[in-house]
């Protein structure tokens, strides 16, 4: 039998069009798991994602639980499109004959759609971060200072635009100021890789029509919803990390931290071990519907839909 080819096209548009539907549904949980997770004992504004968000709304209005969306909607289309066509190649060039991969060949495919992924999640995650955050400092701010007073008088202090931070950054740090906490996404996204696509392959395996029939729907969306969320929790720790070194911005009372071990170490030293789990639920809230939803679009093929309507050119 011949390999299947990999229409790589139609793989990119369906990971875009699932990374747009799933950070349109779940990205007010996501801003949750930010605050939460950078929040340190000294300076807690909020118990849990409920009271997060309620607060959220209260002090920035309903929007405000969309910002940083803008960031993410526009770079998550190449980030979910790289992470799902790049495990495609991977497990396509790792297979021989056709035969099914060993568990050790899907987490290599695994691993190397992570490493890829981490060329566009870097600076998407370090822009989102900074404006998820943006409200959490200003709120700290207010605590300890009402109202800014300047020699003109009171000024109203303002989150700062997208647009703001990536020039600021740019300024002062160049491209690398974007690519600030690249170690700690390499080691959050590709153990994330390595568990949850072999998991998902080997789950939606179990629900399939017959020996080459493809799985239905609602069991690529179980499947993506059960392994998303044990890849989430297990990576958790990391995703803390990850969090903490890419907020430039943070309260006075609150720790900086220059480099993944200084941040570990301080983190153990004032917070103890628990508070690497800060926003584990949430995040496993987030990331299952998102890769349940993936996997929906991706196994439904409306990549492969679209392309279809278009004109095709003679060779």
């Amino acid at each position: 039998m011949a390999d299947k080819q990999i229409s790589l096209p139609a793989k990119l548009i369906n990971g875009g069009v699932a990374g747009l539907i799933g950070v349109t549904c779940v990205f007010p949980i996501d801003l949750a798991k930010t605050r939460l997770q950078n929040q340190q004992n000294g300076s807690r504004l909020y118990t849990s994602m409920s009271d997060c968000l309620i607060k959220t709304i209260r002090s920035e209005g309903y929007f405000g639980m969309y910002r940083g969306a803008a960031v993410n909607l526009t770079l998550v289309t190449p980030e979910k499109a790289i992470k799902l066509a790049a495990n495609d190649f991977f497990r396509f060039h790792l297979s021989k004959d056709g035969q099914k991969l060993t568990l050790l060949r899907e987490m290599l495919a695994g691993c190397g759609a992570g490493t890829c992924q981490v060329i566009v999640t870097t600076p998407m995650e370090m822009l989102k971060i900074q404006l998820q955050d943006a409200g959490r400092i200003v709120l700290n701010i207010k605590k300890l200072m009402p109202q800014a007073v300047t020699p003109e008088g009171p000024v109203e202090l303002k989150s700062p635009t997208a647009m703001q931070l990536t020039r600021q950054l740019l300024k002062e740090k160049g491209i690398a100021g974007l690519y600030k906490g690249l170690g700690a996404t390499l080691l959050r996204d590709v153990p994330f890789s390595i568990i949850y696509f072999p998991l998902f392959a080997n789950l939606n395996n179990l629900g399939k029509r017959g020996v080459d029939g493809p799985a239905p729907f609602y069991v690529s969306f179980i499947s993506g919803c059960i392994a998303g969320s044990t890849a989430a929790v297990a990576v958790n720790p990391v995703d803390v990390i990850k969090t903490r070194l890419q907020s430039l911005t943070r309260g006075s009372q609150e720790d900086t931290y220059s480099g993944v071990t200084d941040c570990i170490r301080k983190i153990l030293r004032k917070e103890g071990p628990a508070a690497f789990l800060k926003g584990a639920y949430c995040r496993a809230l987030v990331i299952a519907p998102l890769f349940g939803i993936a996997q929906v679009v991706y196994f439904l093929g409306v990549g492969e839909l679209i392309l279809s309507y278009l004109p095709k050119r003679n060779n």
